[in-house]
C-alpha cells in the first residue's frame, strides 16, 4: 500500500515538475517563458535572438505579429532563421479582430510533425499565450481553468484575448 502511494505521489510531482513555466533572459527576446519541453512563449523578438533559439533546441518559430506593428521585422527574423537553419512560420493575429482561421492555421502549423519544440511569440506574449490555452483545450483536452492558469503563467494578461481562446478551443475541440 505504501508503495503505490508512494509512486502515485511521484506520479503527481513528475507531471507538476513537467508543467511547470520557466521564465529565462535570452538577449532579443522580451518575456521569454518556457513550458516543458515542446514550447516557449515569448514577446518581441530580434532577428539576433534566432541563433541562440536555434541553439536551445527549437525547431520553430511562429511569429504571431502583424506585419504592420512597430518594430515587428518579420522579414529580418525570417532571413536569421533561415540562416540558422530553424523553420519560421508567420501567422499575424490581430488582437483588434481575432479571425477565427488563425488559431486552425496555428494549430496546424504546431502539430505538424517536426515543428516541436516550438518557439511561439508576439509583441508581448499575451497572443502566444493564448493560442497554447487553445492547444491546451481543443487537442490536449485540458479542464479551462487549468489551460488558462497555465496560459497566464506563460504571460496571458488580455481578457479579450482569454475569452477568444475560451470560445475557440470549446468549439473546435479535437
Amino acid at each position: 500500500m505504501r508503495a503505490c502511494l508512494a509512486i502515485a505521489l511521484a506520479l503527481v510531482a513528475a507531471t507538476a515538475a513537467a508543467q511547470q513555466v520557466t521564465k529565462e533572459t535570452i538577449p532579443g527576446v522580451t518575456n521569454f517563458a518556457r513550458l516543458e519541453t515542446t514550447v516557449a512563449c515569448g514577446g518581441a523578438t530580434t532577428a539576433a535572438a534566432v541563433p541562440e533559439l536555434k541553439k536551445m533546441g527549437f525547431a520553430s518559430i511562429i511569429n504571431l505579429r502583424v506585419p504592420t506593428e512597430q518594430g515587428a521585422n518579420i522579414d529580418d527574423e525570417a532571413a536569421a532563421a533561415k540562416d540558422a537553419g530553424i523553420k519560421f512560420y508567420s501567422i499575424p493575429f490581430n488582437t483588434a479582430s481575432p479571425d477565427p482561421a488563425v488559431p486552425e492555421k496555428f494549430l496546424q502549423t504546431l502539430t505538424t510533425p517536426g515543428n516541436e519544440p516550438a518557439y511561439i511569440h508576439c509583441a508581448s506574449g499575451n497572443r502566444a499565450a493564448a493560442m497554447w490555452m487553445i492547444k491546451r483545450i481543443a487537442i490536449d483536452h485540458w479542464d479551462a481553468d487549468k489551460a488558462a492558469a497555465e496560459a497566464a503563467s506563460l504571460g496571458l494578461t488580455n481578457p479579450t484575448l482569454k475569452q477568444f481562446a475560451l470560445d475557440y478551443a470549446q468549439a473546435h475541440k479535437r
